[in-house]
């Protein structure tokens, strides 16, 4: 059976994975180890949120998906998860609205009472059997999808950046999920140029434009008024209340380029390589001023090659964590707990090299799950019980692509979740 349910609140998973090359060889090790995460942690609620739902190649690939999620609800570890809610944005013929994210919610069926939002009625419904929705996202009733204006990030031709949001109700413990996927780094040349780098400075901007869109006070004020704002979104208008959120995803959060190679690359001199054409830097060389000038780090475009990966990977790299500043801007709006697992990206894809790291980028945690401070209390923490949150990434030493997915693991408070709700009340049991 899945995880007992006690008086201190239903155990709930949380998962994110960037997938976007998985769907050519690796698609079935992702589901084998989400779903052995499932086994391990025995939760009541699962949330699985995939970003390049279908694949980089996603035209060819995007067949393969609906195999994966055919796959995790015929699975024994999710068999008695009697309820199911699957949301696929998959039309790419649509470059106005695709997004390529998938939202996957598995309810176990001894959670009684679990209603999901309806946000054009404005209330909960019950949520009863399995529905896999993957045609019409934008009109869908239970969710609210946006993808990031194109001015945003206009150095890219097309992006299939954007996030949707979800609000569940566990009894009476309420919140929302949000399914997120925000711009990258397009050169490490550029993002070498400054500190912080304009990209953490576009990241900064679609963020804030999530949190201020989904739950900002001021979207009361144009409600109220009829005020409207060209840069504002249609998600939402404070027609629904405010609730605690969990924000989950690929953030493409950065280590501070700049300041990262200068401290890895303190004692070594810097070799500038310019185009014969254009006279604009091709790549910069990093070199030991002795030792032979053995080359230490050469930065390109799309080069990132450090002459020892092992300092992303010992003591799983936290030594680099004060080089990882983009969330520090909205430490006033958003939590997160202590990470101690390496940086998720941009691992091998070979499948002989589960924890070797790619030479394009330089390692960062990209991959993330971030937390209002009123849905940090809905974790429960139990004295004397260890292990009782898990923040991890799934398959440490397995190849699953260029991320590597990232869980939270806690049982719910589940009375924190609504202003005027009784501590610790729990779910009912069937």
């Amino acid at each position: 059976m899945a995880g007992k349910l006690t008086a201190r609140g239903a155990g709930i998973l949380l998962v994110t994975a960037n997938v976007g090359s998985l769907f050519e060889d690796h698609v079935s090790r992702l589901s084998r180890l989400v779903l052995q995460t499932v086994q391990t942690h025995r939760p009541l609620f699962v949330a699985l949120h995939c970003q390049e739902v279908g694949g980089k190649n996603y035209e060819a690939s995007m067949t393969h998906v609906d195999s994966f999620i055919k796959e995790l609800l015929s699975s024994d570890a999710l068999k008695d998860f009697s309820r199911a809610r699957v949301y696929l944005d998959k039309n790419y013929k649509s470059q106005e609205q695709f997004t390529a994210l998938g939202c996957c919610y598995f309810i176990h069926e001894s959670l009684k009472n679990i209603q999901q939002f309806d946000f054009k009625a404005k209330k909960f419904r019950k949520v009863v059997g399995k529905e896999v929705c993957s045609d019409a996202l934008p009109s869908a009733a239970m969710l609210e999808k946006e993808k990031f204006p194109q001015d945003y990030f206009p150095e890219c031709k097309w992006s299939r950046k954007g996030f949707i949001r979800t609000r569940w109700a566990l009894a009476d413990c309420a919140f929302d999920l949000v399914n997120i996927h925000l711009f990258h780094d397009a050169s490490n040349l550029v993002a070498w140029e400054k500190s912080p780098s304009v990209y953490s400075g576009t990241r900064q901007k679609a963020l804030g434009f999530v949190l201020d869109s989904c739950f900002s006070a001021m979207q009361r004020f144009v409600c109220l008024t009829g005020v409207s704002n060209s840069t504002q979104t249609q998600i939402t208008d404070q027609r629904f209340e405010r609730l605690p959120h969990f924000i989950f995803g690929d953030f493409n959060f950065r280590l501070d380029s700049k300041q990262v190679i200068e401290s890895l690359c303190s004692t070594a001199r810097m070799q500038t390589v310019r185009s014969t054409d254009t006279n604009e830097v091709d790549k910069l060389i990093f070199r030991e001023s002795d030792n032979d000038r053995k080359v230490v780090l050469q930065l390109e475009k799309k080069l990132f090659s450090y002459i020892n990966q092992d300092v992303f990977r010992e003591n799983n790299g936290t030594l680099l964590l004060e080089f990882d500043r983009e969330l520090s801007v909205f430490k006033e709006r958003l939590h997160e707990l202590d990470i101690s697992f390496p940086p998720s990206y941009p691992y091998s894809e070979d499948s002989s090299q589960g924890k070797q790291y790619m030479n394009t980028r330089c390692p960062s945690w990209c991959d993330r799950i971030l937390m209002s401070a009123s849905a940090k209390d809905l974790l429960v923490k139990p004295e004397n019980e260890e292990k009782s949150i898990t923040y991890d990434n799934i398959g440490p030493s397995v190849c699953m692509g260029d991320h590597k997915p990232v869980y939270l693991y806690s049982r719910l408070n589940t009375g924190a979740g609504k202003p005027h709700a009784h501590k610790h009340k729990c779910c009912v049991l069937q």
